[in-house]
């Protein structure tokens, strides 16, 4: 159509298209009106919009300036495309999309060892371009179906040394964790406990937990109030916290951070952002298990973290666990960088 309305006025009107995402082709026709002869595209950042949404603005300059060469943006504009569209998704209030093409967290997310062995050898047999000219990063997930080449992989996007007796463990753990419900593709941070833990030798641990506690009570209006009691040693101290919450994991996380405030105030940035469990089916008829990946956020960088038990608790204890320390050893690290 494009290319006929162009050709009828023979060049001398500006054609231009707004396209909507109804069969998914969005993308495609602006990319294709162009090529016809288009020189304005209307979209729409990440493509929100009525109905299935509108061209995604992101996808379309990505694929007009690394696909058909066609400079769209002022130099090195291009690279901010990543923090450009979670800046809007945030002022939106809508979650980012991991799947979304050239922007999304798992735009370059590899997982399988034949992928992991290639992208040792040269990245862009697997990938379409080089993620860092629109501000993203490759991300290699971890699971029992990932090889040696893999945990490699990712050891080297965390700046971690390893050699073949760590990547062993490591490996021979993930398949025992995963064999019990564990999933550590979207936990990357309980991953990188996991693999600094067989690098040093030992678990990394801000703080001790001693025991923990939760008591739900039946409010008049139909609510559930939940008070948590944590127990933890941190240094030589023994600390007794008590948290109020909306829920036994709100009141787990209000008592842990209440706990730990006085020996690490940054703290007070962290947010639990998300919170999901999943009931596994147990094998061979063994019960099922919980698992609960929790998001958290200090406003610059978020993490993901798995817990895996019988008892929904323990498992949403055994993630917050990893998040709060992981936290901590960021801004531990990022301190020591500082000075």
């Amino acid at each position: 159509v494009v290319n006929e309305v162009v050709g009828r006025f023979d060049g001398q009107a500006r054609v231009g298209i707004h396209a909507h995402d109804d069969t998914a082709c969005a993308v495609a026709n602006s990319l294709a009106a162009v090529q016809a002869g288009a020189s304005h595209v209307q979209g729409t950042a990440n493509g929100y919009g009525e109905r299935a949404g509108n061209a995604d603005l992101f996808s379309v300059v990505a694929g007009l300036e690394l696909k058909l060469d066609l400079p769209v943006l002022p130099e090195g504009s291009l690279a901010e495309l990543v923090r450009v569209s979670h800046a809007i998704a945030e002022l939106a209030n809508i979650a980012p999309d991991d799947h979304q093409p050239w922007v999304g967290a798992s735009a370059f997310a590899h997982k399988a060892g034949l992928h992991a062995s290639a992208l040792k050898i040269d990245p862009d047999l697997y990938q379409h371009t080089d993620p860092a000219l629109v501000g993203n990063d490759m991300r290699v997930l971890v699971s029992e179906l990932a090889g040696r080449a893999s945990v490699e992989l990712k050891a080297r996007e965390l700046k971690i040394e390893v050699d073949r007796e760590v990547v062993g463990r490591v490996i021979d753990r993930v398949k025992e964790m995963e064999a019990a419900g564990y999933s550590f593709e979207a936990a990357e941070a309980s991953f990188e406990l996991l693999l600094r833990e067989e690098v040093g030798g030992k678990r990394e641990r801000p703080f001790l937990l001693e025991s923990y506690r939760v008591i739900s009570d039946s409010r008049h209006d139909g609510g559930l109030a939940s008070e948590a009691t944590v127990k933890i040693i941190v240094g030589e101290e023994r600390i007794v916290s008590t948290g109020e919450g909306n829920g036994p994991v709100n009141a787990l996380d209000m008592a842990l951070r209440q706990a730990l405030e006085r020996f690490h105030p940054q703290l007070g940035k962290f947010e639990l952002v998300d919170y999901k469990v999943r009931i596994l089916e147990g094998a061979h008829g063994t019960g099922a298990v919980t698992r609960v990946l929790v998001r958290t956020s200090d406003g610059h960088r978020e993490w993901d973290t798995v817990g895996v038990d019988e008892n929904v608790i323990a498992a949403s204890w055994q993630a917050l666990d990893d998040a709060y320390t992981f936290g901590l050893l960021i801004a531990d690290r990022s301190g020591a960088d500082a000075s």
